[in-house]
């Protein structure tokens, strides 16, 4: 090694002892903020924080885009920030696991999808979640029967069953023969 090599690696172990690490945060990050109550609180606020986004614009813009839907409802949400501490956000329709939940009228899934049934939904509800998810961004060009497989198959992993016909009497004692099961285990 010439003595110019070597000097050059002692100044860049150097640099490097004296450099303090910086932690840098991609533009964008995705978050599930529940509708109508973004708080300045954790987990939301130090997530803006660390990206420098003013906590209390933003709590206010996304209260105010989303005082028209249930509080609480869980919103998929994408933030872009700017190097000027401006933002911009994408709030898109709630998870499929929200509705299907909603449709099935658990409050979670099986805790053993296939061999333990969490709830059933007909494929009328099937077919009107999709139509509400094609509305996102993430389906927009994706057609309907495709999105309905895709819903199909996540109620498979969450142990809802997809029956053609859901009758209210039998599906009412399903529930009840459910909660008596749940309470039994726990």
């Amino acid at each position: 090694m010439s003595s110019a090599t070597k000097k050059i690696t002692k100044l860049a172990k150097g640099l490097k002892k004296g450099a303090e690490k910086v932690t840098v945060h991609p533009p964008f990050f995705k978050t599930y903020i529940p509708a109508g109550s973004a708080l300045p609180a954790p987990p939301l606020g130090p997530q803006l924080g660390q990206r420098n986004i003013a906590i209390a614009q933003f709590c206010k813009d996304f209260n105010e885009k989303t005082k028209d839907i249930k509080e609480g409802i869980p919103l998929p949400t994408r933030i872009t920030t700017n190097p000027d501490r401006t933002y911009s956000m994408v709030i898109n329709k709630p998870p499929v696991t929200y509705f299907l939940r909603m449709a099935a009228g658990v409050k979670k899934g099986a805790m053993k999808p296939g061999k333990e049934v969490a709830g059933r939904v007909s494929l009328r509800h099937v077919y009107e979640i999709a139509k509400i998810k094609s509305e996102d961004s993430c389906w927009e060009n994706i057609p309907l029967k495709t999105i309905c497989e895709s819903v199909i198959c996540t109620a498979h992993s969450c142990g809802i069953e997809v029956v053609k016909d859901l009758d209210a009497k039998e599906y009412g004692i399903f529930l009840e023969d459910r909660q008596r099961t749940e309470t039994l285990e726990n």
